[in-house]
């Protein structure tokens, strides 16, 4: 029964798969596992990775020959390390090695390094893939060395040399970046230092050389537990060091610059407050919302708030911001309203496209804070189309319109040159007009000493 309900996304392991029961995502184990599954259970490994918040926690539902069946806590949304700021991507990586360690010292292995089993969670970082962990094999190489390069060290090193974009590269190679690849792409001077060359540039000499090998490693190849913990050791401390080479960026320093008073930066908060306290919010998304700036504002208690911006560096704020605080209910992730993630893998089913997560998260409110013009005007994107866009997976949206007149607003017309006329449609009227096709307007209220108006509307949907 459970097999007819896997998820689409689960089928590589043999140990056992993710499916839903009514709604509930739960983990079939099947008899290859047993024998792991109950030594990591009664040595304490789990229960002790569990309490450290490094696994995500999980509950036994049934124990029978043929089939364990356990019920992993609710994860309500989900990130791809596509998604993730590069502070971000190192937490993820760092926790991996952590979790390696840990195994190892309890004579445990992962068997896998897949970036894809950890997602963001109550503020922070939780491996999510319960039956990643086998027995350890004396004087063996880490099988999954060569994967936790490609995706995670090789990531990092390419945002670090060539920017936080390279992390999209994940998006494409969903097995992880070829390490061949990644050694063409590292600049010269990486093969000069020898801990980039031993763990990158060699590695793909040797896997070209020995190509028919998976892991990189020779079959006859030997490594003492204590080698492969200072492998791991050693990769945490130069991750951890690790930053990038460019922190400038157009909007990570947005509310530095921004053309309204402190006065009308104020109203708009205030007004935010009292339409999601109105509307006794529990969750919501603040599409292009920064560094989280006008979430932190919210008085009210929030469930959980997804914050997701274009910028990276953005979002690291962000990340940093709610690790200091504690914010458990708060997610960062990076997100391109313009080309939002897709449906990608095997049959287009391994990884959810953003719509498809969002409208199965099913906001309370979306937050579009001067969101529109860039769509408008950056993206061409007509007001229909952003507005079907919104109304498709949130009852209710704030959105900031910011007039014609707005400073922002004319320095993007001023960029189309002989083609402004043809955005003559931005106005608040064609505005209003498009929104109330699948919106019904609720409240409007003007900003004060800006060009900028606020818009609280309900969903037809």
């Amino acid at each position: 029964m459970t097999e007819n309900n896997r998820h689409s996304s689960s089928f590589r392991d043999p140990s056992g798969f993710i499916f839903e029961d009514q709604g509930v995502v739960k983990r079939s184990i099947s008899k290859l596992y047993f024998k792991q599954y109950e030594a990591l259970k009664s040595s304490g490994v789990f229960e002790k990775l569990q309490h450290a918040g490094l696994l995500i926690a999980h509950k036994e539902c049934s124990n029978s020959p043929s089939e364990i069946i356990i019920e992993p806590e609710q994860i309500p949304f989900f990130t791809y390390p596509y998604e993730w700021s590069f502070d971000q991507y190192k937490a993820a990586a760092l926790l991996t090695l952590r979790i390696q360690k840990f195994a190892l010292e309890h004579d445990f292995s992962l068997k896998d390094a897949s970036a894809f089993n950890i997602t963001f969670h109550k503020g922070r970082m939780v491996f999510i893939d319960t039956l990643s962990f086998d027995f350890y094999e004396e004087n063996t190489p880490w099988r999954a060395f060569k994967q936790f390069v490609s995706h995670f060290f090789g990531p990092l090193l390419l945002a670090k040399y060539h920017g936080s974009e390279s992390l999209k590269l994940m998006n494409t190679f969903i097995d992880g970046i070829p390490i061949k690849m990644l050694s063409s792409m590292l600049p010269f001077k990486t093969k000069l230092n020898p801990f980039l060359y031993s763990n990158v540039h060699l590695l793909a000499k040797f896997e070209e050389r020995h190509s028919e090998d998976y892991d990189g490693q020779t079959k006859q190849a030997r490594l003492s537990k204590k080698g492969q913990l200072n492998i791991v050791e050693g990769l945490y401390d130069y991750i951890k060091k690790m930053s990038l080479n460019s922190t400038s960026s157009e909007w990570g320093n947005y509310y530095d610059k921004t053309n309204y008073a402190v006065d009308a930066f104020d109203q708009k908060s205030d007004i935010i407050e009292r339409w999601i306290k109105t509307l006794n919010t529990r969750t919501l998304i603040d599409v292009g919302g920064n560094d989280g700036t006008f979430v932190r504002k919210i008085e009210h208690d929030l469930d959980q708030a997804l914050v997701c911006d274009i910028d990276y560096n953005a979002v690291d704020v962000n990340y940093r911001l709610t690790k200091k605080h504690k914010e458990a209910y708060m997610l960062p992730f990076v997100f391109d309203v313009l080309n939002p993630s897709a449906n990608i893998g095997f049959n287009h089913q391994e990884r959810d496209s953003f719509l498809k997560r969002i409208q199965g998260f099913a906001p309370d409110v979306t937050m579009a804070l001067a969101v529109i013009h860039h769509m408008s005007l950056s993206g061409n994107i007509p007001f229909e189309m952003s507005a079907e866009f919104f109304s498709s997976f949130s009852k209710y949206l704030i959105i900031e319109f910011p007039k014609r007149e707005d400073s922002w607003v004319q320095r993007l017309l001023n960029t189309k040159g002989e083609f402004k006329s043809h955005f003559d449609f931005y106005s608040i009227a064609h505005f209003e007009k498009c929104y109330q096709s699948y919106f019904t307007l609720v409240e409007e209220k003007a900003i004060d000493h800006s060009e900028r108006v606020m818009y609280l509307f309900k969903s037809k949907l």
